[in-house]
């Protein structure tokens, strides 16, 4: 008899076991891989935040790219997987700061730059730390031997480099732009961090005064001291007599001088069709602004506090207060005609849950539309020594078909966003994270100003990977938005900026990017900007957007809810191989999906049947592999035919990212069609007085497991790869590395 398993299978007993095997082997360094490996597969792993632990997110990420990785490794390939982590700057310094101020009643500007960022880098450490040892805990076969951080040194040479290359062509630049403060957080956000809360609003229908010729309407009356001109459209019959008629008029105890202008992006049908216009405070009317030649009044401070220009009623009044007395001055003047509760979207920082005020600041931003020389370029529709953009380059990257994403749904939504693209806000007034790279020469006192405030001639300001030499010169207080230096990620942990390093020349582009949908335009759009503009090519050839995992009743996990479930519990539980099985089957690129503990105990009985039939067959099973000697009977040979264009299946939808199907369809082979059926109708023949009948059950049965194992590994690496040690089959290697079924 062949070595017999015991009689229930412990996953805490085994899962370290084999984990601590698959290292020591080294096989998960694609250098070290045997055989002859030609053909090159290649993964980043999306680098979850240094802020703690992991979440149910993390594990359904990990398990459907391991589960890629390790049948492209089966395949023969010669397989990478960079492993590593994101110092998140705005994430762990609004986690830091809460800590902060919760443990010491102190917030980071009671203790100073220095010893802030000290805390955020210690508490990153211990983050991180924990988070490796979790992800080796669900199975994740990462080459940790290149663990890359995206603050580490070498990727802080790869962002000082990326950014001087970009302010060189023109294309970072530092201007006075409207951009997205947040009044909490202290800093700015870009677009892509600001959520839309829908809520309940007011729009007030009024008059600046009694005999302004126009009512205008607005659910921000606190703004309107901030208003230099009404804006109508060109065809909107009732107020062409006003336009190109200045008025002044006294509004909340403040002088305003008001022009009446005509523009296309007016909505007539909305509220009277006449729009207060407040460059300082709206995106859209910065804009608007721009194009009327409009000053710009600004009214609403960093602290969401009415300044000194917005007039004695309101100044130093908190925004929800202003918007009060600005109400009360219109009742008791007899100027508010109307007001209407409407459905609005309040603008949100993702992080820190501030509401976000738009205020005019000098940021540095990323053009995507200023036209640059592109000097050698693999990127079908972008030709070396041709010019381009870095808007082109993001949308012909997917348009000619370089890059796939999955689902394809998603590109629709990828080619709106960039059709819709604003040029990138990448500085944050935050302390922990990459500093911008520029300096400036310093030759008096400061006073008020800040060293970037103070440095705005080009003579005195230097930009480079290394600081300037001399004294004087003060480097920007601002840090890089954190997508700044995660958009490297695909090349900056293969070598780059160094363009002949080997990995770098090997594995890049990536092959496979897996991601949360929540990240296209975070993340995934900016590697495609990033390595068009500094490598000429793409960063991966298909991204694969997973969806979101919700509670059983559909609910997002979240702590007001408490509804959180960390995933290590449940692999202490169920085990690794249940919990990826049930983060697999049955959910599609892109679709959300409930999780319930009851499908992880279900895949835990899965598992425990798979032990079971592997006891079976090896209890029944010679100690050594059956003869190929043996021929198969007729009714053997059917069934090993049968598993061949089965395995074929499975091939084609693993080749195709259709892991949700292949996963199903090798549960339900190797439950109904091994288990339930072959294994039953062999036990006849494992009785059979005719050795040959015998001999060829024997060896069809060790075949089909043999093969069901390799099939299943991707999914449930850790007990195919404890059954697969003890089949009775010479010169056996790690299942890891054995080759794919044929």
């Amino acid at each position: 008899m062949a070595e017999e398993l015991s009689k229930a299978y412990n996953a805490a007993e085994v899962e370290n076991k084999i984990y601590k095997r698959w290292e020591d082997s080294g096989f998960f360094n694609p250098d070290n891989l045997p055989g002859e490996r030609t053909r090159v597969f290649s993964v980043a792993l999306p680098p979850p935040n240094a802020t703690g632990t992991l979440h149910l997110g993390h594990a359904l990420e990990y398990s459907l790219q391991d589960a890629v990785v390790r049948y492209h490794r089966m395949k023969g390939e010669k397989v990478l997987w960079v492993p590593g982590t994101d110092h998140a700057a705005i994430a762990t310094n609004t986690k830091v700061e809460k800590i902060l101020i919760k443990e010491e009643g102190k917030n980071r500007h009671d203790i100073g730059r220095e010893a802030f960022v000290k805390k955020v880098e210690d508490f990153v450490a211990a983050s991180r730390s924990t988070m490796q040892k979790q992800i080796r805990q669900i199975g994740a076969s990462l080459d940790w031997s290149r663990e890359a951080f995206t603050f580490d040194e070498p990727r802080n040479l790869g962002v000082r480099t990326a950014f001087k290359r970009m302010y060189d062509a023109g294309l970072i630049y530092r201007g006075f732009r409207i951009i997205n403060w947040d009044p909490k957080g202290q800093t700015t956000v870009s677009d892509d961090e600001v959520q839309h809360k829908p809520e309940k609003g007011m729009l007030y229908t009024f008059k600046y005064s009694a005999d302004f010729p126009i009512e205008i309407a607005t659910t921000r009356p606190e703004t309107k001291v901030g208003d230099t001109a009404v804006a109508v459209h060109p065809d909107d019959k009732r107020y062409q007599q006003y336009i190109g008629k200045d008025f002044n008029v006294e509004f909340a105890g403040k002088k305003l001088h008001i022009k009446i202008i005509a523009d296309d992006s007016i909505d007539s049908e909305f509220g009277t069709g006449a729009v207060g216009v407040t460059p300082a405070h709206s995106i859209i009317d910065a804009e608007m602004a721009q194009r009327h030649n409009l000053p710009m009044v600004q009214v609403i401070n960093e602290y969401a506090r009415m300044t000194d220009q917005a007039g004695p009623l309101v100044a130093g009044q908190k925004v929800k207060e202003a918007r009060e007395t600005i109400v009360k001055w219109l009742n008791d003047n007899n100027l508010l005609t109307k007001k209407d509760s409407i459905d609005i979207n309040i603008s949100v920082a993702d992080r820190s849950g501030g509401i976000i005020e738009p205020l005019p600041k000098l940021q540095w931003f990323v053009s995507v539309n200023k036209e640059f020389s592109i000097k050698q370029s693999s990127i079908n529709g972008v030709a070396s020594g041709t010019t381009t953009t870095l808007k082109d380059i993001m949308r012909k990257s997917v348009e000619n078909g370089q890059i796939k994403i999955m689902p394809e749904r998603e590109e629709k939504k990828y080619f709106n966003w960039i059709n819709n693209l604003r040029d990138w806000n990448i500085s944050r007034q935050l302390w922990y994270g990459h500093r911008v790279p520029v300096w400036y020469l310093i030759t008096h006192e400061l006073g008020s100003l800040s060293a970037q405030q103070a440095g705005v001639s080009e003579e005195n300001t230097y930009c480079g990977i290394e600081a300037p030499k001399g004294e004087g010169w003060v480097q920007d207080e601002d840090t890089l938005d954190t997508w700044f230096s995660s958009a490297l990620w695909t090349f900056s942990t293969l070598g780059w900026p160094d363009k002949n390093a080997p990995d770098l020349k090997t594995y890049h582009p990536t092959s496979f990017m897996n991601p949360g949908y929540e990240i296209l335009f975070f993340w995934v759009a900016r590697m495609i900007l990033m390595s068009g503009f500094l490598l000429g090519e793409i960063p991966f050839k298909t991204v694969y957007l997973h969806g979101m995992l919700r509670d059983a009743k559909g609910h997002k996990f979240s702590k007001s809810l408490d509804n959180g479930v960390n995933p290590l519990d449940i692999i202490n539980q169920y085990g690794a191989d249940a919990l990826r099985m049930s983060m697999i089957v049955g959910i599609g690129p892109g679709n959300d999906a409930n999780f319930d503990t009851n499908k992880v105990k279900a895949y835990k009985h899965f598992g425990n049947k798979v032990w079971n039939i592997a006891r079976f067959v090896l209890m029944n099973v010679p100690e050594t592999e059956p003869s190929d000697k043996a021929e198969f009977t007729k009714e053997d040979s059917v069934l090993i035919d049968e598993l061949k264009k089965f395995t074929e299946e499975i091939t084609g939808d693993m080749d195709n990212y259709r892991l949700y199907l292949a996963s199903e369809k090798i549960y339900h082979y190797v439950w109904h069609t091994f288990a339930d059926k072959i294994i039953e109708e062999s036990k006849p023949k494992l009785v059979s007085e005719s050795l040959a009948v015998k001999a060829s059950a024997q060896r069809m049965l060790l075949e089909i497991l043999t093969v069901s194992l390799k099939l299943l590994h991707p999914f449930m690496p850790f007990i195919t790869e404890e059954i697969y040690s003890k089949l009775p089959i010479p010169d056996k290697q790690l299942l890891m590395v054995e080759k794919w079924p044929e």
